[in-house]
């Protein structure tokens, strides 16, 4: 199903015609911070910064925690985004000691956006679109890279001397003292976590995945211990030409994922979906990061509540929509998880709610379901009396 998705999306990308921020071979400006490592050829990998054409503070540019609260617009994003000039060298992942990936981590650990001047080989062209990533203006590689003085994130900082703390447990220290999830991963991608003989760069998408799995595994573990909720809830958002619908139920901890991509580049109706029961999900999900990001966000608000569900989370993506990375679902579900949720008694009224909310019959997904289908088979079983 893996490759169904992914053709589908880099087909929806590669029909898209948005230009992006023209420069030349010298550009001075300000990163948000922003950093970017490839994952191509890895474990040589392309690495090096993000920066805008713009001074000053650009730090809404790479902060995509704020972009729904603030209501900024799918064109508000993309323009942020392909504003940002990504500067590229190739380094081995083990080669923290080189000038440039110093920078980087002195990017990544900053407190606020740093000025910055680079020179690259040739004037940066193109533009880069994602499922997993956050798009991304022209690039090219980066033949000199120079920033102003930088005051490190403190938190950050911290973890950064701390050289026998694992880095499972940084990423979640630091989640749990409120850093953003993006700086996060920003500062975890370029090796400044973890036991000091471990650390190394890790590829962007790559390194989202992990501390959305990081964050996701610890709060499941904690969730595990709490009292099972007492009735069916539904939590619905919509913004960035998505709708999400969050049911939970009165199981133990169980997650579904679904996602539909409806009448996008024609007239196509398609949903790709992956799950996992209370023992977890072995090997890596079929429909990418998004799986990780949507369980995060879920667990995230049940530990704040101290409660466990099982949880199945529909999504559909209309006419307009742009892929922008897996961040749209991350706090697209965490503002659904903060909205007032719905109670019903069982999962018939549940799924007769939703079924008025989706776009695509509420059948559409039971049948591509396969949580659905067993929750609706044991309810079965139980009425029959076996």
């Amino acid at each position: 199903m893996i490759k169904g998705k992914e053709a589908y999306l880099k087909k929806l990308t590669a029909g898209m015609n948005i230009p992006s921020i023209s420069v030349g071979k010298e550009l001075d400006g300000s990163s948000p911070p922003s950093v970017f490592i490839g994952s191509w050829n890895y474990p040589k990998v392309h690495a090096g910064p993000m920066i805008a054409p713009l001074h000053g503070d650009t730090a809404v540019m790479d902060t995509p925690e704020s972009w729904i609260p603030e209501n900024k617009t799918q064109e508000d994003i993309i323009n942020y985004r392909l504003n940002l000039v990504r500067g590229k060298k190739t380094v081995k992942i083990t080669d923290l000691d080189n000038n440039l990936v110093e920078k980087l981590q002195d990017i990544s650990l900053a407190a606020g956006s740093i000025e910055s001047e680079a020179e690259f080989a040739k004037a940066p062209r193109g533009q880069s679109f994602s499922d997993e990533h956050t798009p991304y203006g022209p690039s090219a590689e980066i033949q000199r890279f120079d920033i102003g003085n930088v005051k490190w994130d403190h938190a950050l900082e911290k973890v950064y001397y701390d050289a026998d703390l694992k880095a499972a447990d940084a990423v979640m220290g630091l989640h749990e003292k409120g850093v953003p999830f993006s700086s996060i991963q920003k500062a975890f991608s370029v090796g400044t976590m973890g036991m000091k003989r471990r650390r190394r760069l890790v590829p962007t998408r790559w390194s989202i995945t992990a501390c959305d799995s990081t964050i996701g595994n610890n709060l499941l573990d904690e969730v595990r211990h709490y009292d099972i909720l007492d009735t069916f809830r539904v939590h619905e958002f919509s913004s960035l030409n998505n709708d999400y619908t969050v049911l939970l139920m009165p199981t133990f901890w169980q997650y579904e994922w679904m996602e539909a991509f409806l009448h996008i580049m024609d007239r196509e109706e398609l949903i790709f979906s992956d799950y996992e029961h209370n023992t977890g999900k072995k090997g890596y999900s079929t429909v990418g990061g998004c799986y990780y990001s949507c369980k995060m966000a879920v667990l995230e608000q049940l530990a704040q509540e101290q409660k466990q569900a099982g949880a199945i989370i529909l999504r559909e993506a209309y006419t307009g929509y742009v892929p922008l990375g897996v961040f749209n679902v991350r706090e697209n579900v965490r503002n659904a998880m903060k909205q007032p949720g719905t109670e019903f008694e069982d999962m018939k009224s549940a799924l007769g709610f939703i079924g008025t909310k989706l776009s695509l019959p509420v059948t559409r997904f039971i049948n591509e379901s396969n949580l659905l289908k067993e929750l609706q088979k044991c309810r079965q079983t139980t009425l029959n009396g076996y």
